[in-house]
């Protein structure tokens, strides 16, 4: 039970946010490697044409986890405030003897721990569900797949790109 409630009122992950910064950094250097794997080009030389173009993946990496960090600056004070209305409904429901009273201190209890099981699903990533991949390499290319979607604007920039080029 104490761990159910640690993970209800638990912080955000940052392991979790670096992980899936991570693979998704990753899938966009999959994408340039097979943007520039043709025929006449080997892997290693399509790897590091994406490699140049994508740019410092660490300095990429920590701007991303900034931004994620400071995605939800109200979010803190939103699960201080849910944790609040938690005790006070816990001291309403142990110190009152009115049957009314008593109801009261089971809403307060029960409104803040729904938000923040809302605020928890709300935050799940799909990818969590799937398993691993097992393989050696970093990268998960099907050399003979090529992809359906385009992630490039009209200037030839992926999304990560852009939102270097805009600062």
């Amino acid at each position: 039970m104490k761990t159910v409630v640690g993970r209800i009122f638990r912080r955000s992950d940052s392991e979790e946010n670096k992980r899936e910064i991570e693979e998704e950094l990753r899938f966009h250097l999959e994408l340039l490697t097979l943007e520039h794997l043709q025929p006449d080009v080997s892997f290693a030389e399509a790897k590091g044409a994406a490699l140049k173009r994508f740019g410092n993946i660490e300095l990429i990496k920590d701007q991303c986890l900034e931004i994620s960090r400071k995605s939800h600056p109200l979010m803190p004070a939103v699960k201080f405030f849910l944790i609040l209305i938690f005790l006070v409904g816990v001291l309403v429901r142990v110190n009152s003897t009115d049957r009314d009273v008593i109801h009261i201190g089971n809403l307060l209890i029960a409104v803040p721990i729904l938000c923040r099981l809302l605020l928890y699903v709300r935050g799940l990533n799909p990818s969590c569900f799937f398993s691993e991949h097992k393989t050696s390499t970093p990268l998960m290319l099907n050399e003979t797949a090529q992809p359906s979607f385009t992630i490039y604007d009209h200037r030839k920039l992926t999304p990560v790109e852009r939102l270097i080029s805009e600062k």
